[in-house]
């Protein structure tokens, strides 16, 4: 391979892998924007340590417990190629990765990834958490639970060569399930163990709006978020290539751009107004949706696949408050649903379409439902029942913010603190 052709896919993958940096202002926004202002700080916290511990436990030890090297006749479900990130001979050169990207980029770009799991629960857990217990939660999910799911598939084991008639692998091209999900089922977990916001449902057990303080803010969460899919889903291209490149940004533009319409349609609908936190979750919901197959689809197909994305989501959110769960931000109908629908799509639509696909594609579902669920359950449950996960009812009133950080985001505007 010529060094200019080396070089210029290196250089792609390193914007892609700052835009996907570049997202988590978006989930930060989109968070703090669908809540009170009196937990804004807390927040941020969140956020900011999930980037911080989530870059240092891959480096420790998660890149190489997702990438471990399986060899033929391995099962394919766990094995650690050692602590550290220490460069392999050829790390450096086109003979790495096919020349798309060096070693260096390959940590960081699929470290940016391993964040972003953990900040898809952050939302759903807002205004109620333990700092404490959801920072221990963190680290050992991320440390983990992603990778050991990333390697099934990503790191070469048995997803990805789970066979079924004319299916030749599970496909996830840039993490509808491995990412999205996985985070989304860790999210369900814990909304479920951790218990609604006060005041969310009333004494006859409806749902009560507990409106967001900044909804600029969570437009322009939305819209970063949408920008720095450009490198998520364009990052997972792993090079430059142009034909290849250019057709997943259009595939995930145009499912977000369906995601978001169908949303706000569909809840137009069935609630008679036009919401504007419905249509920022439907652009949300048809990225999520096309990930999985984002390489596979015609543009066609992707806005089919963002249309119902976008339906998905307002039924999917229906559904949480039905179940009594409390989710501020809708991550769970977002990532969870969406990522499962965006998943078996590949096994409908695309290049890949066909029944033996979508068995395929459903099997990787339920062992990634299985695993996430489990493990879940089992840390929450531990550091509910040790240290507690639930701020008390005081805390919550007055707001995180002041009990866990003794500041407030906006120290000079205290009229909309309620």
């Amino acid at each position: 391979m010529e060094a200019g052709l080396f070089t210029a896919n290196n250089v792609w993958m390193m914007v892609c892998t700052a835009l996907v940096f570049f997202m988590h202002l978006g989930f930060s926004f989109l968070e703090i924007g669908l809540t009170r202002q009196k937990n804004t700080v807390n927040i941020l916290f969140k956020n900011v340590f999930i980037i911080c511990a989530g870059l240092l436990l891959y480096y420790i030890g998660g890149f190489n417990l997702m990438y471990p090297g399986f060899e033929d006749g391995d099962m394919g479900i766990l094995k650690f190629a050692g602590f550290g990130i220490a460069a392999p001979e050829n790390g450096m050169t086109p003979d790495y990765a096919d020349g798309g990207y060096t070693w260096w980029t390959d940590f960081l770009f699929q470290g940016m990834f391993a964040a972003t799991a953990a900040t898809i629960v952050s939302g759903a857990v807002a205004e109620r958490v333990k700092l404490g217990g959801f920072m221990i939660f963190t680290i050992i999910y991320v440390g983990l639970v992603y990778p050991i799911v990333g390697s099934w598939q990503w790191g070469g084991g048995f997803l990805s060569s789970l066979s079924y008639g004319e299916a030749e692998g599970f496909y996830d091209f840039a993490g509808s399930t491995l990412v999205h999900s996985v985070g989304g089922w860790a999210a369900l977990i814990a909304i479920y163990l951790l218990g609604p916001r006060i005041g969310k449902f009333g004494e006859d057990g409806k749902a009560k709006a507990i409106p967001g303080h900044n909804l600029p803010l969570a437009a322009a969460g939305v819209l970063i978020l949408w920008l720095g899919w450009f490198g998520f889903n364009g990052g997972s291209v792993l090079s430059a290539d142009p034909a290849g490149t250019s057709l997943v940004l259009v595939t995930t533009c145009l499912a977000a751009a369906a995601g978001g319409v169908a949303a706000f349609l569909t809840s137009w609908v069935k609630y008679k107004n036009f919401d504007l936190t419905m249509f920022l979750n439907g652009i949300l919901g048809g990225l999520v949706g096309i990930t999985a197959g984002a390489d596979q689809m015609s543009p066609n197909e992707a806005v089919i696949i963002g249309l119902l994305a976008g339906v998905i989501i307002v039924f999917g959110v229906a559904l949480i408050d039905k179940l009594k769960l409390d989710d501020p931000v809708g991550a769970v109908a977002v990532h969870l649903i969406c990522g499962i629908w965006g998943t078996l799509a590949v096994g409908i639509f695309g290049s890949l379409a066909g029944l033996d696909q979508f068995l395929v594609q459903l099997a990787g579902v339920g062992a990634a439902a299985t695993f996430c669920t489990l493990t879940a359950f089992i840390i929450l449950f531990i550091i509910k029942k040790v240290a507690g996960i639930r701020v008390s009812e005081t805390e919550e009133i007055e707001g995180l913010d002041i009990n866990e950080h003794g500041m407030d985001a906006y120290a000079d505007f205290r009229m909309n603190q309620h």
